[in-house]
């Protein structure tokens, strides 16, 4: 059944609601109490927020007045997504050890991004990582090029969230599983081009605070069915899963050198070259904050990981014991809902609905970044500079940003649909292949390769940004598993190590031979861009919000 006869029912109202009903819903009072709380609480939120949001810089950066302490919150908030707390957590239940390779690879590239990007970032830029990229290279073909590899990555990472959204609201409430991607979707879009970042930040504080709070209580509960002990845990999950000892070594889940240095590069390359993540950065006021938000961020996303951790070994012990969630000897929901199952197994239906609600605030407050990343892609990279020409027009923009969100919201939940089978942190993974392939090499290179031409930087992450987009595509996550196809052309999951080196050496080669007036010009602009990004002289000061 391809996408269009699934969604044809929902677009001519021939589907009812009692027809959509399920009779695996496992929702009890509270999940649902607790899911219209959220929604009533965020949409009221983005009510509050939508009054205070006038102008572009309301719109893109919350008008500048974030605080460290609350922007590594809302960082937090956006990295912990579905694919941290839901799809880890079921790489761990599946593969043991080797599951957390991902989250290892989401954390190593903080300190890349304290070290190397937020102050340069803040100093340089203003809403985007464009405006970094371009600050002084050729705006037109560098915003074109930073915008397509912002907006490919947005949208990769958002099949993961509406996947993992999807699953979760058709599996506790039995709706059909497109009309929970459509709920999704709405709700996303509404946050966004109402609310703009101010009110994604505070959607994002509430949710990173219920998420660390819930995983936290739920670690606990896990450990007491331990007596605190981690060795009595590993050793009962030894005797119970189908692979033995070999859920204690590496090798379950990633096999070979090539895809452990290509998976490796993509999660901390990636980290540092996500559009969502670094328009969190402009969102302070200057950039000692911003190096303040990532030392916080990072903090809340390492303890969190720890906890997926414990809620993946948890799970493949506890589960067992409740036959009741698993057909056919599969875990109902698949894999995504481990941790869900695993909630209500040691905390029954109130922890289950808590768990639940912090789970889909969990994708709400990812994709509304998401999305508010994407259409400011489209409207203050590419609208500006291919329509306006330059001409900043406030209005104009933020015309164009919301119907940018409200274009995003329908390819999302299309997407979301197309890839309903897939484990929501594989898809994550090639976002993560993506960014680091086309954003991190031009932001990095940029800001500190003295040679670094406009020639280079848009042969070279164009190379980059096709090459990897290109192998995602005939691999086998899309060829085979998305597609049908018996067997992949390109025969490894993430590309990094290929496509990462082909953008490096890309930009690096086509600088080099770049002898044009222009490109002198350029080099020699460095010096004042590396003394502003250093020292913040010259850096537009945010004001209080």
């Amino acid at each position: 059944m391809n996408i269009f006869s699934r969604l044809l029912p929902l677009l001519i109202g021939t589907t009812s609601l009692p027809a959509m009903a399920q009779s695996n819903s496992m929702a009890p009072g509270s999940a649902i109490f607790m899911f219209v709380l959220f929604v009533v609480l965020t949409l009221g939120i983005t009510i509050w927020a939508s009054k205070r949001t006038k102008t572009t810089k309301d719109f893109y950066a919350a008008g500048g007045g974030i605080t460290g302490f609350q922007n590594g919150l809302a960082i937090a908030g956006d990295y912990m997504s579905a694919a941290s707390f839901l799809g880890i957590a079921g790489l761990v239940y599946i593969s043991g050890f080797d599951g957390l390779i991902y989250a290892i690879g989401f954390l190593v590239g903080w300190p890349i991004v304290l070290l190397l990007i937020a102050e340069p970032l803040r100093n340089l830029g203003k809403y985007t990582f464009a405006d970094v990229a371009s600050f002084r290279l050729q705006q037109k073909p560098i915003r074109i090029l930073a915008a397509s590899g912002s907006l490919v990555t947005v949208i990769f990472y958002l099949i993961a969230q509406m996947v993992g959204a999807g699953k979760l609201i058709e599996l506790l409430f039995g709706m059909q599983y497109e009309v929970a991607v459509v709920i999704v979707g709405v709700l996303m879009t509404f946050y966004v081009t109402f609310g703009g970042m101010l009110a994604t930040t505070w959607v994002q504080l509430i949710k990173a605070i219920l998420l660390l709070s819930g995983a936290t209580l739920m670690a606990v509960l896990v450990m007491v069915q331990f007596g605190f002990s981690f060795e009595t845990m590993f050793a009962e999950a030894v005797k119970i899963h189908s692979k033995g000892d070999a859920i204690m070594a590496p090798g379950t889940l990633v096999s070979d050198p090539v895809s452990a240095i290509s998976l490796g590069m993509a999660l901390m390359f990636g980290t540092a070259g996500l559009p969502h993540i670094l328009m969190r950065f402009f969102t302070v006021r200057d950039a000692v904050q911003a190096r303040r938000s990532v030392f916080y961020a990072t903090g809340f996303i390492g303890y969190f990981y720890i906890l997926t951790f414990i809620i993946g070994f948890g799970a493949i012990v506890l589960l067992a014991a409740h036959p009741e969630y698993f057909s056919n000897g599969a875990l109902i929901g698949g894999t995504n809902m481990a941790a869900i199952r695993l909630s209500q197994a040691v905390g029954g239906d109130m922890l289950l609905g808590f768990i639940s609600a912090v789970a889909f605030a969990t994708i709400l407050a990812v994709v509304s970044g998401l999305t508010l990343a994407g259409s400011s892609a489209i409207s203050h990279d590419l609208y500006s500079t291919l329509v306006l020409k330059g001409d900043r027009n406030e209005k104009k923009e933020m015309r164009a940003s919301r119907i940018a969100t409200i274009v995003l919201g329908v390819i999302a939940v299309l997407l979301g649909i197309v890839f309903e089978n897939q484990n929501v942190a594989f898809m994550v993974g090639l976002a993560f292949c993506v960014a680091a392939s086309a954003n991190f090499p031009i932001l990095l290179l940029s800001m500190y390769w003295r040679k670094l031409t406009t020639r280079g930087a848009v042969m070279g992450g164009s190379l980059g940004l096709l090459t990897a987009v290109v192998l995602v595509f005939i691999g086998p996550t899309v060829w085979v598993d998305a597609f049908g196809f018996k067997e992949a052309i390109f025969p490894y999951k993430y590309p990094a190590i290929f496509s990462v080196s082909v953008a490096f050496i890309g930009i690096w080669v086509f600088s080099l031979l770049d002898n044009s007036a222009n490109a002198k010009a350029e080099q020699a602009s460095f010096d004042a861009q590396f003394v502003r990004s250093q020292t913040g002289i010259g850096a537009a000061e945010a004001s209080e919000h």
